[in-house]
């Protein structure tokens, strides 16, 4: 439960917190259209840097499909290709999204993701329309910082700079979450409080 009086700007990650996540979804999709082992396509998955630079938007849409499409010898439809690469974003729990408008009247609530625009997209087009009127999911938080459009990314030191310069957060006013260890160790060596995810239930408990 948070109980820090301190604490007065909440930012949060998406997937594994806010959104229900499954990276191992995709790698299914991606060894089901390719034909290609799982354990080999998640080897190439980890071990390919081209994943990591279109979530600093090194890459356009069309260069991200061309890349996967060569990486795992698929020949296929855009959307088919992206079908699989959206598998992982499973969908927003509503009693989630009710909590954020909640916690927008007490704290400043932001939103801090690694992401890409073919997730943000089917995220604002699909995901969210599915369990709620909004069409945008920046409209849950007072900012929205996309890796993609910062051209940075957790656990990068700079990207958690920005945040608090341009927000002029001060660390210890200021909570982060995140179910990746990387992404919380990032955080807490700027001062920034922190809270690991472990688990996306963990959310409800610390703020009932």
């Amino acid at each position: 439960m948070l109980t820090d009086r301190a604490v007065k700007n909440l930012i949060f990650d998406l997937g594994g917190v806010i959104l229900d996540l499954s990276v191992d979804t995709s790698l299914s999709s991606f060894a089901n259209l390719s034909g290609i082992e799982k354990s080999t396509v998640k080897r190439l998955f980890v071990s390919s840097p081209e994943f990591e630079l279109y979530e600093k938007g090194g890459m356009s849409n069309e260069d991200f499909r061309a890349f996967v499409k060569k990486l795992y010898s698929i020949d296929a439809p855009d959307e088919t290709l992206d079908a699989c690469w959206n598998a992982m974003l499973l969908g927003f729990p509503k009693k989630k999204l009710e909590l954020l408008e909640t916690l927008k009247g007490k704290y400043n609530v932001y939103l801090l993701s690694n992401t890409n625009d073919i997730h943000l997209q089917h995220i604002n087009n699909i995901l969210l329309p599915r369990v709620n009127h909004h069409t945008s999911l920046d409209d849950f938080f007072h900012r929205a910082y996309y890796s993609h459009r910062m051209k940075k990314r957790k656990p990068d030191a700079e990207i958690f700079e920005q945040v608090l310069n341009e927000s002029n957060f001060l660390p210890g006013e200021t909570l982060f979450l995140d179910d990746n260890q990387s992404n919380v160790e990032g955080a807490g060596k700027l001062g920034i409080k922190t809270l690991h995810v472990v688990n996306p239930d963990m959310v409800y408990d610390y703020f009932s």
